[in-house]
């Protein structure tokens, strides 16, 4: 079958390791069930596989792809959850020890089909077009979780988000202003700004600079670049809720700043089945449709990944087929 993946872990030329070809078709073990893949959505995950980080060398070749959307055999239209669980862990489905994501273990979603555990498929929202449900199970989960799980806001409070562009800061400002929260954002370009704008943030901001008040939240996707701005930015007692550190993971920790002023920082990864479930529900009724930046056809996948590599981004990149 067609697909998209990596050869081999390069860590100083990732994209030296992305093929376009074809791949043996997967078998579907008891328990499982195949996917043809309609949609699947670029992330910052598939970068970091090319570069063989979160996996082991003999896992190579390994099609890329986290997330995705299709149909089954059946005909029933679905939604993938990425993270798939040791089949005896009872629990909150990102604290299973033995979790791992699609593409770190089990090949991934940039291919004609896949495979997966049938806890693992939801079904997709009517009023969401295949490629709109693709940014779902990864960044548009992130930012639910990260959102309404982790950070404790109240409607009519404030967050910042660092990042005006990506998928996950995109999911952010829409969740966000359509559940009532007052939504700044940084960005490093009048472009990205405006963008954030359109889709519902309040205000926009230069990278690193000063805001009008601090603020109860900050949503933190690009580490190193912006981990003191955001320490900055906060209320006494207020949080940081991190999921990525994309410009790297060795900041300043500003611990001063944090016990003087009793900051919190939160960790969050993914989300559960049942955060997708909810969040698939809360985009359909909200009538909420993902910011898509670029829907391209899969075979034209390296144009994605240069694109993303270069942060030249507008929302979530979606590969067709």
């Amino acid at each position: 079958m067609f697909a998209v993946y990596a050869k081999e872990p390069n860590p100083d030329d990732p994209l030296a390791s992305l093929t376009v070809g074809e791949r043996p078709e997967p078998e579907t073990p008891d328990g499982w069930v195949k996917v043809a893949v309609k949609a699947a959505s670029l992330n910052m995950h598939d970068l970091w596989t090319l570069r063989g980080v979160g996996i082991k060398p003999e896992q190579f070749p390994m099609i890329l792809g986290c997330d995705g959307a299709g149909v089954l055999d059946d005909g029933s239209e679905v939604v993938l959850h990425s993270v798939i669980n040791d089949p005896a862990w009872h629990g909150d489905d990102t604290l299973d020890p033995q979790r791992t994501l699609l593409t770190e273990k089990y090949q991934g979603s940039f291919a004609e089909h896949i495979v997966v555990p049938a806890r693992n498929v939801l079904p997709k929202p009517a009023g969401l077009s295949f490629a709109e449900a693709a940014t779902m199970g990864t960044a548009w989960l992130t930012a639910y979780r990260m959102l309404f799980v982790k950070s404790g806001l109240r409607p009519g409070q404030t967050f910042l988000v660092q990042g005006a562009s990506g998928g996950v800061s995109t999911a952010l400002v829409q969740l966000g202003s359509a559940a009532g929260y007052r939504v700044w954002v940084t960005g490093r370009s009048e472009e990205k700004r405006a963008l954030a704008e359109r889709l519902g943030a309040h205000q926009s901001f230069e990278s690193g600079a000063r805001l009008p008040e601090r603020v109860d939240a900050v949503f933190e996707t690009v580490g190193k670049a912006t981990w003191g701005h955001s320490v900055k930015s906060l209320k006494p007692g207020g949080i940081i809720v991190v999921s990525g550190a994309t410009s790297g993971p060795d900041a300043t920790a500003e611990l001063q700043r944090v016990f003087f002023l009793q900051l919190r920082v939160a960790g969050s990864t993914m989300g559960t089945r049942e955060e997708l479930a909810s969040l698939l529900s809360y985009v359909d009724l909200a009538r909420i449709r993902p910011q898509i930046g670029a829907e391209l056809p899969l075979e034209d996948a390296e144009r994605g990944f240069r694109d993303m590599q270069a942060g030249e981004t507008a929302g979530k990149i979606v590969f067709t087929r």
